[in-house]
């Protein structure tokens, strides 16, 4: 028995739900509260998931102890029994069965070390008894404060267009009334049934496991349903991983429907900027509602700041009366900036992180073919690996990627896919008790009898994580809940953090029960009276008080998830949406591939951006090499190249018009020129004819092509834009032809 597993995986989970919170959430933004609370939703939903298991190996060691034990006084008992009155009260002892209490008090009376354990091998993360429970309770309940009442309003909270707290938690109750709503409804049901019925009476207890049986109901219901989905979608998405070509039209697919919606995205905020600005510029810095301008004007994207004036100079229009907008309108407005701006962000965000996925695949299918087998990048990828690169070599990346890769994607999509079909096995037939047909239930038996410990522990930790990625790829796939997003590198704004928070510990807890039932270590479920229970199920109760749904709806609603698979499979709901006009992913239909090929040509005007991009800083970073040095020996400073850079900029395009607008100016005075030789060549005479048997000068291409040089010769000794009007000789020039204007002459 030793603490160590205990206290290395609480290190562990913390760890990783720290790792989570800084790869998605940006810590430096967000409100120190919403990092807080999000923080401790994660990593309590993180340690039911990876500490559960731990709690199972200790019930099946408990179990075992149990079983010897009772078996070791039956035996006892049955040796030493006489025909008196101890008889009686012998077979009365032994007839008893052993609960959690009882076998706590053999347990202290014979000691917890393996010469005390009557031959059960205890597993190493075995911890005292009164442990986990006393962390279930904490975990437990902090959890559903959590997911019921503080995130929620939070999040709302964080949406209030008003401008005090007070109301701000107004309207955070308000939009969460639907939300309420439908659990107490559930709970009211239940509550209307236990007093219904003569043979209960409510106490305190019994209404905290109508509380319980409320959130499981209300957990367990959408878990079904996202379960359906996830248990079909997860292995069909690694095993279409595989395809780059496949993956690459589904992505061109969606960023031609992410353009639509991105375009409109920027519309609604660029009308909802202007509402602003017209407010702002109604609202003078005197009035009383100027402070709620600048609270709005908080929220808008730093450029629209700075366009926004001030208007602190008023005395000019002082009597001038504004269209002022009453303090109800600055509410509304200031909600629909906060929306309109997590839209655009989330947009945004959505659109570069496919931009960077068609990107790669069409480097990863252009490679395919390579000969040399070194993997080349259309745009430079040397700074994204950094360091690794020395390691990842571009030959390991080109066997990684285009010949590893989707081998390993199709053997991990055969694994998945008969773990799907073993959770859909098990969740139809786990409520049987003999003979056992929950495949889960027969793996756990049969490592408990060998003393496994160690494969019923990540056993069960793959099997929850599992259910958990099913779960919650749904929650992020299907499309009525595609206005939450997570996205790495710091880019999920903080609505949608204070989401995924409340969606783990309210998906959670039954899941987790759903998991004991599917290896038979619910009681209730199994109906075994000698049967000892986890710690989490001690703490959570069971919910024999309402029975319709311990004994009915928790058994037999998850047969569902078949059903659910089986349209899954068969996109059902993908077509009936595509039948009533939502664009949806159809391989055989013709406005799938007009977006495809929307999508291609969209990624190629970004690919031929980013080229160019690409080159220009190239450009630029090759004049810092060359003259950056001697400002930096001046001892200039980072600033001061900065504006360097910006300067040399303005001189670069300065002088590129200068250079067309001269080039233009010759060759349109040669063309001139020629225009009026050929009209004069038609009224011949004598002197014409003469004229007309001498060699002909050529305007088009020689006299451009010298003055083309000389002027590039003179650009390389005369400095500053003013002097890019090149003054020729006359000997150099046509007689006759008019000095060549630099663009800013008549300035």
């Amino acid at each position: 028995m030793s603490a160590g597993p205990l206290v290395v995986e609480i290190i562990l989970t913390f760890v990783l739900a720290a790792f989570f919170l800084h790869r998605y959430g940006d810590l430096r933004k967000q409100h120190k509260l919403v990092t807080l609370f999000t923080f401790i939703a994660w990593y309590f939903s993180f340690m039911i998931i990876f500490i559960l298991p731990l709690d199972v190996s200790s019930t099946f060691f408990r179990q075992c102890v149990q079983d010897r034990r009772h078996k070791r006084i039956t035996d006892i008992t049955t040796t030493n029994a006489t025909p008196t009155g101890n008889g009686t009260i012998t077979a009365a002892f032994t007839s008893s069965t052993p609960n959690h209490t009882e076998t706590t008090f053999h347990a202290r009376l014979f000691g917890e070390n393996p010469d005390d354990s009557d031959g059960c091998e205890a597993p190493v993360s075995h911890v005292p008894d009164h442990v986990l429970p006393a962390l279930w309770h904490v975990v437990y309940w902090t959890s559903q404060f959590l997911t019921w009442l503080l995130l929620p309003m939070m999040q709302s909270y964080s949406r209030a267009g008003d401008f005090s707290v007070a109301g701000k938690i107004k309207s955070a109750l308000i939009q969460n009334a639907i939300y309420y709503g439908t659990y107490l409804l559930i709970f009211g049901v239940c509550l209307i049934y236990v007093a219904a019925r003569p043979d209960l009476h409510i106490d305190a207890e019994k209404l905290k496991v109508i509380g319980v049986t409320a959130s499981n109901t209300w957990g367990l219901f959408l878990l079904v349903l996202l379960l359906g989905y996830g248990l079909v979608e997860v292995p069909r998405y690694v095993w279409n991983n595989a395809n780059h070509a496949y993956t690459l039209s589904r992505t061109l697919f969606k960023i031609a429907k992410q353009s639509t919606e991105k375009t409109e995205a920027e519309e609604n905020l660029e009308d909802v900027l202007e509402e602003i600005k017209k407010a702002s510029e109604n609202i003078r810095y005197n009035h009383p509602l100027r402070q709620h301008i600048d609270t709005i004007l908080l929220k808008c994207p730093e450029s629209m700041r700075k366009t926004v004036s001030r208007n602190v100079d008023d005395y000019e229009d002082y009597n001038k009366t504004y269209d002022i907008p009453s303090e109800k309108e600055l509410v509304k407005l200031h909600r629909t900036v906060i929306f309109a701006t997590q839209t655009h962000k989330r947009h945004q965000t959505q659109w570069n992180s496919l931009m960077e996925k068609a990107l790669l695949l069409e480097d990863i299918i252009m490679n395919e073919g390579s000969f040399d087998k070194k993997f080349k990048h259309s745009l430079s990828a040397d700074d994204t690996f950094g360091l690794l690169r020395t390691i990842y070599t571009p030959t390991v990346e080109w066997y990684w990627k285009c010949m590893l890769e989707p081998w390993v994607m199709r053997g991990l999509a055969v694994i998945l896919i008969i773990i799907s079909f073993m959770v859909v096995w098990s969740e139809c037939l786990f409520f049987i008790k003999e003979p056992v047909l929950s495949i889960f239930a027969i793996f756990i038996n049969l490592a408990k009898v060998n003393y496994d410990y160690v494969y019923i522990e990540l056993g069960s930790i793959l099997t929850i994580a599992y259910l958990c990625c099913c779960a919650y790829y749904s929650v992020f796939q299907i499309r009525i809940l595609n206005y939450y997003y997570i996205a790495p590198s710091h880019q999920t704004n903080e609505y949608s953090l204070i989401f995924t928070g409340m969606m783990l510990c309210r998906l959670t807890p039954p899941m987790c029960l759903n998991f004991l039932g599917l290896i038979h270590l619910d009681s209730h479920i199994v109906h075994t009276n000698n049967l000892e229970e986890t710690s989490y199920t001690q703490i959570m109760g069971h919910m024999d008080v309402v029975s319709i749904i311990s004994d009915g709806f928790n058994i037999y609603f998850p047969i569902a998830i078949v059903l659910l698979c089986i349209c899954t499979y068969f996109s059902l709901g993908s077509r009936i949406l595509h039948f009533l006009g939502f664009q949806q992913f159809i391989g055989d239909d013709d406005l799938t591939q007009e977006l495809v090929d929307e999508g291609r040509e969209i990624v190629r005007r970004e690919r031929r951006r980013l080229e160019r991009k690409a080159d220009s800083d190239a450009r630029r970073r090759e004049w810092n090499e060359r003259f950056g040095n001697s400002g930096s020996s001046r001892g200039t400073d980072i600033e001061e190249a900065k504006d360097l850079q910006i300067r040399k900029g303005m001189v670069d395009q300065r002088t590129s018009w200068n250079n067309r607008a001269y080039l233009t100016d010759q060759v349109e005075q040669n063309e001139q020129i020629a225009h009026q030789t050929t009209s004069r060549s038609h009224n011949k005479n004598d002197r014409s004819e003469l004229l007309s048997q001498a060699e002909p000068i050529d305007y088009s291409g020689g006299s451009s092509t010298d003055l083309l040089d000389e002027y590039m010769k003179h650009s390389d000794t005369v400095g500053g834009y003013q002097s890019q009007a090149v003054v020729h000789s006359d000997t150099s020039r046509p007689t006759g032809r008019p000095l060549p204007r630099g663009i800013f002459d008549d300035v």
